[in-house]
């Protein structure tokens, strides 16, 4: 069979109120869609996260460097099609959104490959259909929620409802001190979980960000923090690898490293303990097995990030995973699901997220809400 059809579609999602992090403010969520069609009809489905804005330069990636690659090409050939495509970027940029272009694709590809196998695609890839552990993300800043403390209060209890015990914060978009104050705060409300800090590359050298880190160990007491989450700029390879040996608390990182090649340099260098990466920008299904195979022979454990409708076929067909991030659509901050049918998004339960027993990854586009928030200009 042949690949007859690549279709983008970029779209654009408004968060659901003003939202912000260490490092920028929300305002969208831009999206890329790619629909594969093979000679026979049948259609994997792929995306990727572009960003705040930049959907239509990911797009063009896809559009004008990438498909011409994939157009007419055998589909079952996706190790082979994904090095080709990679070598076609060569002089238009191997990062960024081209990456995250070429993951969609290559999503996509797997998606259809499951579909016409009529299997999930964490069982194509040799995996259990067992639920996967998960937590609740967010602790963003959000203006109008009261007090900081009481935000994180009051957003803990809503995962608590939900079925979560384990958490993920931000840090780094206050003082040290007002963040460390929210530590406390989320520490105490969540009892008997755990509780990870994101900072998003909040601090600027190994020092800012231990000084930062020994604050919120101090702020939770006696409760270990379950990781610090990009502490530094990616770029920070070796920065991380020395922050991590200098503090208690394990250093996470990844969500925004690409390729194989990357993920590499971070092993190396011991800059983590839990990678964090992220199937829809690393490169696809396929690079995202590659990374987590090479983890598993250094003792690294996979925590994805995003994406939970497709990260859980992947943290059950490895031998290392750690954590699914799962993202209530309620929250309005990452709004992908908006996307899908209700009856496919991911179902949660207990600290747990539960594989689909569909064909493929296992989504539906509701093609109306597709057409409402897609952007042609």
């Amino acid at each position: 069979m042949t690949i007859t059809q690549v279709l983008a579609r970029a779209i654009g999602i408004p968060v659901g109120k003003p939202t912000r992090m260490s490092n920028r403010e929300l305002a969208n969520r831009h999206y890329v869609l790619v629909e594969v069609t093979d000679d026979t009809g049948h259609t994997g489905i792929g995306y990727t996260y572009a960003g705040t804005a930049g959907a239509f330069i990911t797009k063009a990636a896809v559009d004008d460097l990438l498909a011409p690659v994939y157009l007419g090409a055998e589909q079952d050939d996706i190790y082979g099609l994904w090095s080709r495509a990679y070598q076609e970027t060569l002089l238009a940029g191997r990062r960024g959104a081209v990456i995250r272009a070429l993951s969609a694709i290559d999503i996509a590809l797997w998606d259809l490959k499951a579909k016409r196998a009529g299997q999930p695609l964490a069982v194509l890839l040799g995996g259990s259909t067992a639920p996967q552990p998960a937590y609740a993300s967010g602790g963003y800043y959000q203006p109008g929620e009261g007090e900081w403390t009481e935000a994180i209060v009051k957003e803990i209890a809503f995962n608590a409802a939900q079925g979560f015990t384990d958490h993920k914060i931000k840090v780094g978009g206050l003082t040290v001190a007002e963040d460390a104050r929210r530590v406390a705060a989320a520490v105490e409300a969540i009892g008997d979980g755990k509780l990870s800090l994101d900072a998003n590359n909040a601090y600027h050298s190994v020092r800012e960000a231990r000084v930062a880190i020994e604050a919120f160990e101090r702020a939770a007491g006696d409760v270990p923090l379950w990781w610090f989450e990009e502490p530094l700029s990616p770029e920070a390879i070796v920065g991380h690898g020395e922050l991590a040996r200098q503090i208690r608390t394990p250093v996470a990182t990844g969500e925004i490293h690409q390729t194989r090649w990357e993920f590499r340099s971070l092993i190396e260098a011991g800059s983590a303990s839990i990678l964090q990466t992220d199937a829809g920008v690393v490169g696809g299904v396929t690079e995202w097995l590659r990374v987590a195979h090479t983890a598993d022979s250094f003792g690294l454990q996979m925590a994805p990030h995003w994406h939970h409708n497709l990260h859980v076929h992947l943290t059950a067909a490895v031998a290392n995973p750690l954590v699914v991030e799962y993202f209530a659509l309620e929250k309005g901050i990452y709004n992908f699901e908006l996307l899908l049918t209700p009856r496919t998004r991911l179902r949660y339960q207990d600290n747990q997220v539960f594989l689909p027993d569909r064909p493929g990854i296992g989504i539906e586009l509701d093609e109306d809400v597709v057409a409402k928030y897609e952007i042609s200009s």
